[in-house]
């Protein structure tokens, strides 16, 4: 998705700048911010999943796309991470009044992502994008927590959620490859095998030269007897 940056008047820049930093030093409750220098019209997010849902648990990632209309124009919320919703579309879209017909530009960014968060709490299934998910959440809400907790585990905890990777994670060296001492010990050893396996093979080939010799000494001894 292309920047907005230069379709933005600088004072709207100011105030979306303004804001963001605050956000940043102070966010809501439950909800990360991680502000881009270089694009200060997306805003990434991680909002925690509210206790007592079946979202309890995960780290769900987000954005929030300003567009060159804004703040007249309400942004775009999008959920990088995979959730069962009704107000969450395939793609990722969140479909919520504020971002909609109650949009108004003196709401701000805290409030549409505070809004967001609720809408974690209490789904509207008269708004469903995910109209699966609406169903269920009208007619048999045992198996809509079921599966949205399901996909809570699979995409929104541990490092699925895309939350940044520890120095302890991911593939790890092979034991002792990092150990100087280690790598020394492993051809000291093999120099160790090899040159026992070389003496005893120079012994062998001394044999067998010693044999040959004594051999052909004999036959030498033989031939001047007839």
């Amino acid at each position: 998705m292309n920047s907005n940056v230069e379709n933005l008047p600088p004072q709207v820049l100011r105030l979306v700048y303004k804001e963001v930093s605050a956000l940043a030093a102070d966010p809501p409750e439950g909800i990360k911010i991680y502000p881009s220098e270089e694009d200060i019209t997306e805003l990434h997010t991680a909002i925690e999943g509210p206790e007592g849902t079946p979202y309890a648990g995960g780290v769900f990632r987000m954005r929030l796309v300003l567009g060159k209309d804004f703040p007249a124009v309400p942004p775009r919320g999008y959920f990088l991470t995979k959730i069962f919703h009704p107000n969450v579309g395939h793609k990722g879209e969140i479909c919520v009044n504020v971002l909609k017909r109650d949009w108004k530009a003196e709401l701000g960014l805290r409030h549409v992502l505070l809004t967001i968060k609720c809408l974690l709490i209490h789904p509207n299934p008269e708004s469903a994008l995910n109209e699966e998910a609406g169903r269920l959440l009208l007619e048999d809400y045992a198996e809509y927590a079921s599966r949205a907790h399901l996909l809570t585990e699979i995409h929104a905890m541990g490092g699925s959620s895309g939350a940044v990777q520890e120095a302890g994670d991911g593939p790890q060296p092979k034991k002792h490859a990092g150990d100087p001492s280690k790598r020394a010990a492993g051809p000291m050893t093999a120099g160790g095998a090899g040159g026992s396996n070389s003496s005893t093979t120079s012994g062998t080939n001394s044999s067998n030269s010693t044999a040959a010799a004594k051999k052909k000494t004999d036959k030498k001894r033989a031939l001047r007897r007839l």
